[in-house]
């Protein structure tokens, strides 16, 4: 029997791994601007494959991200085109290549993977956990969106998609910085994963239009893009893929806008953040209703003490965290979490952390996968005790560790890769 052997894909198997991905996902082989795509993608990605004897049976590419966290940002492996030949399933070539992948986070300095899931049942038992979730809305547009609050009335541009991330970067990092699970952009990434002129999963939709909103001459103080989708009667959809906003009134001022474009009947935003201000200001709820509730980001902790101490924390907390991890075996063990106010701690900036190695008696225990579910601070430890995964063994831990772990925004998601 030949033995399965994980090592780095060449450039010259690029497309022997996009044939082997469209295998995988049921897809046609892509052509022409798509391949291209793709490919490029691969590029820029670390690549593991599978290989039995020279046949690539597997294939998992990780993006060199930066994905912000509480009071930063950490090196995150953002896992993609995850793919197994049909014909090897169950035989251990997914489990060798995360493994290879673990490796490889560690010797390059990477304390957080994370990926978004084809297959929710899949990716728990490598230690992911959803630690951003998001809502899709429907709002009807057949007459004026009804708000309880004054828009901005400051002047829309419409942007050309090319020179919109000049235009609408800056406050983009803004945003960045305000929540957690937000990953940073370089020219590629806004190429290739945010405005491109074809959307991948619907040949129906446009271009993406980009409006923005602000004083001439200004940075802009928000921003919507968005593509639109028409019937046979000349009846439209508007999708909305993204939109910021600095203020409460600069955000209603785009919603009216995207629900007042001429032939559309309905506006739909996929990804909303759970605490989106839209849901509150809007003055009519069934014109803005909730379709979904959906886990998006999956995060992993492949260096705990590293990703503990690359967040910044919001109360002070002293707790001893008893972490089980089957998959990375230098993390599993105990950890004495210290966040305490520093001498020069700066005002607003958040508490830094302490993690050492300890025999103390544990007041949680925990596996590697719930602690990546409440690192971003979307989910609350008690919630998980509440649920039996998490073992409380001091009372009142779990709260002290979700008083410390919580953030003003909920940590949100708007780039699936």
């Amino acid at each position: 029997m030949t033995v399965l052997e994980f090592r780095t894909i060449p450039d010259a198997h690029l497309d022997r791994a996009l044939d082997l991905h469209y295998l995988a996902f049921l897809e046609k082989d892509a052509d022409g601007e798509l391949r291209k795509t793709h490919r490029e993608i691969l590029e820029h990605c670390d690549l593991i494959g599978g290989y039995e004897g020279d046949q690539l049976v597997g294939l998992l590419a990780a993006h060199r991200m930066q994905l912000s966290v509480p009071g930063g940002e950490l090196a995150c492996a953002g896992v993609t085109f995850v793919s197994v030949a049909p014909t090897h399933r169950r035989r251990g070539v997914l489990s060798g290549m995360i493994a290879e992948l673990w490796r490889r986070c560690a010797a390059a300095g990477q304390p957080l993977a994370a990926l978004w899931v084809s297959e929710a049942g899949i990716y728990g038992r490598f230690g992911f956990d959803p630690a951003t979730r998001s809502y899709s809305l429907v709002i009807d547009a057949d007459h004026p969106l009804d708000l309880r609050i004054a828009p901005d009335e400051r002047p829309l541009r419409l942007v050309d998609p090319d020179e919109a991330p000049e235009v609408i970067g800056a406050l983009h990092r803004g945003a960045r910085e305000e929540r957690a699970g937000r990953v940073s952009r370089d020219d590629f990434w806004w190429r290739t994963h945010v405005l491109r002129g074809d959307d991948e999963d619907d040949d129906d939709l446009s271009a993406p239009r980009v409006v923005t909103i602000g004083d001439p001459g200004a940075p802009p103080a928000g921003y919507v893009f968005y593509r639109t989708q028409s019937d046979d009667e000349g009846r439209g959809t508007l999708h909305v893929r993204e939109l910021e906003a600095q203020s409460p009134a600069v955000a209603a001022a785009l919603w009216r806008y995207v629900a007042s474009v001429d032939l559309v009947d309905r506006v739909k935003a996929w990804g909303r953040p759970l605490d989106d201000p839209l849901l509150r200001f809007a003055g009519d709820r069934d014109q803005v209703r909730v379709s979904q509730e959906f886990p998006a980001l999956w995060l992993r902790l492949v260096d705990v003490a590293g990703a503990l101490t690359g967040r910044t924390w919001s109360a002070p907390v002293d707790v001893v965290l008893e972490v089980t991890d089957a998959g990375v075996e230098a993390n599993a063990g105990r950890y004495r979490l210290t966040v305490e106010p520093g001498s020069e701690q700066a005002e607003g900036a958040g508490l830094t952390a302490r993690v050492v190695r300890t025999e103390e008696a544990p007041d949680l225990t925990l596996d590697v996968r719930e602690l990546a579910a409440c690192y971003l601070g979307g989910h609350d430890p008690a919630e998980l005790v509440r649920a039996g995964l998490v073992t409380e063994h001091t009372p009142g831990a779990a709260d002290r560790l979700g008083a410390a772990s919580r953030t003003a925004l909920l940590p949100h998601t708007t780039d699936e890769f």
